[in-house]
């Protein structure tokens, strides 16, 4: 069965359909000034309508069934031959509510991409850091869960072995579907190791979800690009320190800025930078484009402000709270890697959200 929510909504489109429909097929609807308006969302509604008026017969079919095969007043044989019909509409069922999944929540072209996760510290100094450290170790071990590869791409760490700034492309099906709701400003409250009174420090990290693009899909000229290649600061040994293996990248038309240092060969750190500066101005383009169209969309979920609060951890109290859910998590599993149940009520939240 299809959750409630989804089926109140349905139920909704389906008699604005009826009222639509009733327009186009009477003699006088043509004449109405807004005739065009009425064909275009008729046209825009038809498909998923009609499938779900297919998929209400079936239910229908499957609720007489149910009433045949539990009704003693009937003899065994059409009992039987009830139960058997249900075991043959189930499938038949599931496959409509997949169908109509699919067609008010497809997946968008990106959700199969491979992911740059960015994460830096915000406020809250040396432990700001350490809890971004904290989340880079969280999505690594969700990754691990899943069978993704994480693969480093810059990193910028702190004195006290916590991170200021940390790339990863996360690679693997179904990623980006996953993490698109990880976008924002996440905010811890612990007591930090080196507070000697017991006091409850608030700090903050943000993250942003950039999908892998192609080269292909996004044209950088060479003329818009000033590379310089610069020192390593990061690790890898003596040789990366007194090479100039880093790449610096400066997009001249939006200002953006790139730096890669983390591998011994300049031409990685290039392929590397190249893929950052790709996802970046995908996801700017994205955002301009939204941007014009905001009025008319009540809510982004997953696209919203970078430093909008979407989440905060609580040590104290185990608490992991998720603004937009409004609901709480056990902030043991969730700083595990154990995100799972809520990647799914966040997926379904976006599900509600689309309706």
């Amino acid at each position: 069965m299809l959750p409630e929510l989804i089926t109140t909504k349905l139920n909704d489109r389906l008699a604005r359909f009826v009222e639509l429909e009733q327009t186009v097929n009477s003699a006088d609807g043509a004449l109405s000034p807004n005739y065009p308006d009425v064909l275009r969302e008729y046209g825009t509604l038809r498909e998923a309508m009609e499938k779900y008026r297919a998929y209400q017969k079936l239910l229908a079919a499957a609720a007489d069934n149910h009433e045949i095969a539990e009704n003693p007043a009937e003899d065994a044989e059409m009992r039987q031959l009830a139960k058997d019909e249900i075991a043959a509409l189930a499938p038949v069922v599931a496959a409509a509510e997949a169908e109509l999944n699919e067609m008010i929540f497809g997946k968008t072209a990106e959700d199969n991409r491979n992911v740059m996760v960015e994460i830096r510290a915000g406020t809250g100094g040396e432990e700001a850091a350490l809890f971004a450290g904290d989340l880079l170790r969280m999505y690594m071990n969700y990754a691990g869960s899943r069978g993704w590869k994480v693969e480093e791409v810059s990193l910028s760490p702190s004195e006290q072995g916590g991170i200021k700034e940390v790339v990863v492309s996360v690679q693997g099906a179904g990623a980006f579907s996953a993490l698109k709701y990880e976008g924002g400003g996440h905010r811890v409250q612990r007591v930090p190791e080196t507070e000697n009174q017991g006091r409850i420090h608030t700090s903050a990290a943000t993250v942003a979800v950039l999908p892998e693009v192609e080269e292909y899909e996004i044209e950088i000229k060479p003329q818009d690009l000033r590379i310089e290649t610069i020192k390593s600061t990061g690790p890898g040994g003596q040789n990366v320190n007194k090479t100039e293996s880093a790449i610096r990248i400066l997009h001249i038309p939006t200002g953006l800025i790139v730096h890669v240092g983390d591998e011994k060969s300049q031409n990685k750190n290039k392929s590397k930078a190249m893929r950052v500066l790709r996802a970046r101005l995908s996801e700017m383009k994205k955002r301009e484009e939204e941007a014009a169209r905001a009025k008319e969309r009540r809510e982004q979920v997953g696209s919203g402000d970078r430093s909008e609060r979407i989440r905060t951890y609580n040590f104290p109290q185990d608490r992991c709270s998720d603004h937009r859910l409004n609901r709480n998590f056990s902030l043991s599993d969730i700083i595990a890697g154990k995100l799972d149940k809520l990647v799914e009520a966040l997926q379904e939240y976006d599900k509600q959200q689309a309706m």
